[in-house]
């Protein structure tokens, strides 16, 4: 393919980032102020989802969900949930492509926004900083998949 060729197939393909937003957030210690009086070191669980919905043609809200649950031992130390947004245009994608730019690359670019909110929530409820390990989005779409293929052949 020459470079022309390569020019027309990019020339094809439209992404444009309309909007990065906070569309909510959520922080709880249920357990304050007693958490303070000794030293936690809470086991922190991360849970990560992405949801998308087509506002208009080729228009989409994508929303990252984050969810980071401090326990020591069963009681909550901290519980954060995070929806990171955006408005992004995706056009001339084929299905696939389209699929890969909301379950990744998307995710992927709205990550650092949720991460740092998260860090700032910690730190302003009291707790020292946390700072979530990056994540591999294109993993975790190839597990979706894999997960909602083997669903859909248990049903058959």
């Amino acid at each position: 393919m020459s470079n022309e060729d390569t020019a027309a197939v990019d020339a094809q393909h439209e992404f444009a980032i309309h909007n990065i937003y906070l569309k909510d957030s959520s922080f709880e210690s249920p357990n304050s102020p007693q958490v303070f009086r000794t030293s936690p070191k809470p086991s922190i669980q991360l849970t990560l989802g992405v949801t998308h919905n087509e506002l208009e043609d080729g228009v989409f809200e994508v929303v990252l969900n984050v969810t980071v649950d401090a326990k020591e031992k069963e009681a909550t130390t901290f519980l954060i949930e995070i929806q990171q947004a955006g408005i992004f245009t995706v056009k001339g994608f084929d299905e696939a492509g389209i699929n890969s730019m909301l379950g990744i690359f998307i995710p992927n670019m709205l990550f650092p926004y949720a991460r740092e909110t998260v860090s700032s929530m910690v730190t302003r409820g009291g707790f020292p900083p946390l700072l979530l390990e990056p994540v591999n989005f294109e993993a975790l779409y190839a597990q979706n998949q894999q997960a909602a293929k083997e669903g859909s052949e248990s049903t058959h």
